[in-house]
């Protein structure tokens, strides 16, 4: 068969769906909950966080695209490094999609429980958005298995993404030093958030399209063969 007309091998597609698939949750979670919360109520107003949207008529669609969001992670396999944190994340998605954040309600009216479970959401949450960061500052830039490095835009696309996670996480951890009225108008978590999550989305749509190009053959995928030339009797 010529090289030319083979299709990218399985496994590469696997890979690329299950990137694909995490990319495109990310980016249309923080839309569809504001969006979503917006039309159920008939109200244009914002909660304090995504998180907080588990306490909201979204509820269902948080839990869902966290749950979703980690079985891919869970499920993605590439290369040993990848697999551990893809597996770590995911478990921590899951963690964050089943122990609610704090309600914003005062703190001597929470009940243990839901302190605690506030508690492990944040921790969760952190811990995940940092794994996203890996995955885009290191996992993403490094040489593919055949040790083709990404393209140099690629690179800078990706640790673009890394540094923007981290960057949100950092500014949502300093805005809670702001005074509480001030956190409730300007809410600094909720755009910290949504842009660390869609910074992450938007690197992993991108290193899908990036896996499935280097799985290709030279000629391109499905390139048909050409016809065979025939020659008239002299």
């Amino acid at each position: 068969m010529d090289p030319g007309n083979r299709k990218p091998p399985q496994d590469a597609v696997t890979v690329r769906h299950l990137r694909l698939g995490i990319g495109s949750v990310g980016l249309a979670l923080p839309v569809v909950l504001v969006v979503g919360h917006v039309a159920v109520t008939r109200r244009l107003t914002l909660l304090d966080s995504l998180s907080g949207y588990y306490h909201s008529e979204m509820r269902d669609v948080f839990v869902g695209a966290m749950c979703a969001v980690g079985v891919f992670l869970i499920s993605y396999r590439y290369r040993r490094p990848e697999d551990l944190l893809g597996t770590g994340a995911g478990v921590l998605a899951i963690v964050v999609a089943l122990f609610p954040t704090a309600t914003g309600v005062p703190a001597a009216t929470v009940d243990g429980v839901d302190r605690t479970a506030g508690v492990v959401h944040q921790v969760a949450a952190a811990g995940l958005f940092a794994l996203l960061a890996v995955f885009c500052l290191v996992l993403f830039v490094r040489p593919d298995r055949a040790g083709v490095p990404p393209r140099r835009a690629a690179q800078v696309f990706y640790r673009a993404c890394g540094g923007l996670i981290l960057l949100a996480i950092a500014l949502a951890l300093a805005s809670t030093r702001l005074p509480a009225d001030v956190r409730h108008t300007l809410k600094p978590v909720l755009w910290c958030e949504t842009l660390a999550v869609f910074a992450f989305g938007a690197a992993w749509v991108a290193k899908s399209d990036a896996l499935l190009l280097a799985a290709e053959p030279a000629g391109g995928p499905d390139v048909p063969e050409p016809e065979p030339r025939t020659t008239t009797p002299a």
